[in-house]
């Protein structure tokens, strides 16, 4: 059911062809070059702090500030050596780091897959159990020691405490706080913890907010600008590749697939938007294709023909097609095509069969939606447990891991290529938050209507709770289940690549991110983060070593202003492509625009629910 709720016909006007529209840019020789002086300047100082350990909260801090800023992906070694010397000089000798160090101390390296015990707050509370009021004088302590608390693992009392604490204590001095910066800060961090939020969404927000604050380093920041243009140019050559493939495919011709295409690739960029990821427009396909058999299966399938495609998906025959309706048909040979060319150029590229595991991923995926279906079809609503059983395989982020782990391994034995299990838990973890999330989001009238079983359904009538009850014990199932992924992330750590473990994290963190709205507000909140993420690049000096900008580099702002002149069409509606082509021309939209735009009139899908018993 990745990535759901469903976008409006308005959303669809930014939707696929929106992905064709962007002017897509290569960086030219000077930016390269300056890019690399930048990285070297910051490894230096990296360097420096490993030499000298003395003000290891500078160390954290430089840390962080990479991590939030988005560019630590560069210096991942000179990070690990920093931290692990840091490990090692500083073992039990927690008790002489105040609440600032300490706090930012245990959430960087829990983050990063160290052993740190929760114990390492201990000395936080007096006899009776109360946190001590000297640490109040501390605000930036306590923010810190309220992100380090969602690394907590189930048991954990003491984080549960710390985090029960902190979050009082920051909601009440935010109402009289004078600094605007911190009050920001605090804002967004009670919104939702750093822990929960998609890396690359961050990045840009901190790198304005990182702007504002004093004592900022100015090379931290040059790099951050000029690495977010840098990949936004790559994302955008991805984009316009996956956008291809999406025409080729045809489905935007049927009443079947609606255009959730620039939607995937949100989710893939979230996933892992690292420039040298080779597997994002594989991803975005995938993402692409689990919602349009999610639609097959929700919306416009019957209960035999739904039946009929899950048969021929577990056969994986061709030969069989024939069986399934003309709509069907073209959605199974798709996904048939698609999944067996990603399968043959892991074979001639990299010499391994991953067909098997890809099948099996997919039969998985539409076994569980057929018991969806079944269950709609039968007006069954199941225990929270049985719906949860089912819905951690048809959220579908399980079919995403899968593929991202596969087409990341460069050498790989049998052994290697069956690790995948391993991770069964972290990705079962991850896929009930992502659920959660959405179903959270799933309005009061949504519910009435009754449609596919929802969490707060089915514990409301397991239960007899209020609607309102039945939420909140799902925000609190939300918080449990990340404990347990928390505990996951320890425990496979020396399997798998760190990469890979955030990779499995950003699909719970995307959760949060895309569902933190009602479905009403959705289409508004995708619109903004798209032109934030894939059009609008970060104003700033992005100076070059003389000052000077090649004179023969594309302009990475042209894309902005062009954008700006139709932004006020995205609203309208139009009888026709032609109509639409006139009104274009007449705002002087730039002429390339205009062929990609006269496409985007909304096409509504037909829908067979009305029809269902």
């Amino acid at each position: 059911m990745l990535p759901s709720p469903r976008l409006t016909e308005d959303q669809q006007i930014i939707s696929l062809r929106y992905g064709r529209m962007i002017m897509f840019n290569r960086l030219g020789g000077k930016y390269t070059i300056r890019l690399q002086a930048l990285k070297e300047k910051i490894r230096t100082m990296i360097r420096k702090e490993n030499e000298n350990m003395e003000h290891q909260l500078s160390v954290l801090n430089l840390v962080d500030d990479l991590q939030r800023l988005g560019i630590s992906y560069h210096f991942e070694e000179e990070i690990r050596d920093v931290l692990d010397k840091l490990y090692y000089i500083s073992q039990g000798k927690w008790s002489k780091m105040d609440l600032n160090l300490k706090s930012l101390y245990f959430r960087l390296f829990r983050q990063h897959g160290y052993h740190i015990p929760q114990e390492i707050f201990e000395d936080l509370k007096d006899k009776r159990g109360n946190f001590k009021g000297h640490f109040n004088e501390d605000i930036v302590g306590i923010l810190n020691l309220y992100e380090a608390s969602y690394y907590s693992v189930e048991g954990e009392n003491l984080l549960d405490d710390a985090r029960d604490y902190a979050t009082r204590y920051l909601k009440e001095n935010l109402k009289n706080m004078v600094d605007q910066n911190m009050s920001s800060l605090i804002s967004h961090a009670l919104t939702f913890p750093l822990h929960w939020r998609v890396p690359r969404v961050e990045a840009k927000w901190f790198i304005e907010a990182y702007e504002k604050r004093s004592g900022t380093n100015s090379t931290l920041i040059e790099l951050a600008k000029l690495d977010f243009n840098t990949v936004q140019a790559i994302h955008q050559e991805d984009l316009k590749y996956a956008s291809r493939w999406w025409k080729e495919i045809c489905w935007e011709k049927f009443g079947f697939a609606r255009d959730h295409l620039v939607e995937s690739f949100m989710w893939s960029i979230a996933v892992n938007y690292r420039p040298n990821f080779q597997g994002r427009t594989t991803l975005t396909k995938i993402f692409a294709m689990i919602t349009t058999i999610d639609d097959v299966y929700d919306v416009y399938g019957t209960l035999h023909e739904l039946e009929q495609f899950t048969d021929i998906v577990n056969r994986w025959d061709i030969n069989m097609i024939e069986e399934l309706p003309h709509y069907m048909r073209i959605c199974f040979l798709a996904l048939y095509n698609t999944i067996n060319e990603i399968a043959y150029r892991t074979l001639t590229n990299k010499e391994f069969f991953i067909l098997p595991y890809l099948k099996r991923t997919w039969q998985d995926l539409c076994n569980s939606y057929l018991i969806e279906a079944r269950w709609y079809y039968n007006g069954y609503t199941p225990t929270l447990n049985e719906f949860l059983t089912n819905a951690y395989v048809s959220i579908g982020a399980g079919v995403v891991i899968t593929h991202a782990y596969l087409l990341t391994l460069t050498s790989v034995t049998q052994k290697e290529l069956e690790h995948i299990g391993r991770a069964e838990n972290i990705i079962r973890h991850a896929s009930v938050i992502v659920r959660l999330t959405n179903d959270l989001a799933t309005s009061s009238e949504e519910l009435e209507r009754g449609d596919v079983p929802k969490s707060i359904q089915c514990y409301m009538q397991e239960s007899g709770a209020t609607e309102v009850e039945a939420r909140e014990h799902i925000k609190g199932l939300i918080l449990e289940t990340w404990k347990k992924l928390n505990k996951e992330r320890q425990t496979i750590g020396s399997l798998f690549s760190q990469e890979f473990i955030e990779c499995v994290t950003n699909i719970a963190r995307m959760g949060h991110f895309a569902y933190d709205v009602d479905k009403h507000a959705y289409s508004d909140m995708m619109r903004t983060q798209v032109l934030s993420l894939f059009v609008n690049p970060i104003h700033g000096e992005n100076e070059v070593e003389d000052g000077a900008v090649d004179s023969d580099f594309p302009n990475i702002f042209d894309v902005e202003v062009e954008w700006k002149k139709q932004q006020p069409l995205l609203g309208m509606r139009f009888e026709n492509p032609n109509q639409l082509k006139h009104m274009l021309y007449k705002e002087n939209v730039n002429a390339d625009i205009v062929h990609v735009v006269a496409e985007n009139v909304a096409q509504p899908i037909k829908r067979k629910k009305s029809e269902r018993p």
